[in-house]
């Protein structure tokens, strides 16, 4: 019968985290569209030459003090992508959505939608830019081998 007990009680604990969890989402959802919000209506576009881009902690990423002592604690010591670009005759570290950061090319001139310090969007300045190739995960690479292709 004791077992019966404690299962009960771990799955009742199990649901009131889940509950939990799922409020928490929503109220972190309606957070995020707000700045999302917020991006779009502040991005423009700009014109820069890329000159690297790298992962890089908060801190090793050279941008301004402000910035770093915004972000929250948990975030500082995670690796943001960084692009390293000349706009106009000023060279600035900026921060890219992680969805486009494989799209930014080095050393190449590029039109970006930025807003604030972050990259929204990238285009190319002289046709389009080259999207790299998706990796190919490691069950599908072993299922590739399996079947001989």
């Amino acid at each position: 019968m004791q077992v019966w007990h404690a299962l009960l009680i771990i799955l009742i604990v199990i649901i009131v985290a889940l509950i939990v969890l799922y409020f928490f989402g929503k109220k972190a959802k309606k957070k995020q569209e707000a700045q999302q919000e917020q991006i779009e209506a502040s991005k423009q576009q700009i014109s820069m030459l890329v000159i690297d881009k790298k992962r890089l902690p908060l801190k090793q990423s050279g941008l301004p003090q402000m910035v770093i002592d915004q972000t929250p604690k948990l975030m500082r010591r995670t690796k943001l992508p960084i692009v390293k670009a000349k706009i106009g005759p000023r060279i600035t570290n900026l921060v890219a959505d992680e969805k486009i950061f494989d799209q930014i090319p080095v050393k190449k001139e590029i039109k970006a939608m930025v807003s604030g310090i972050y990259i929204v969007e990238v285009r190319g300045v002289r046709g389009p830019l080259e999207v790299p190739a998706k990796k190919v995960g490691f069950f599908k690479r072993m299922a590739n081998k399996v079947s001989g292709k």
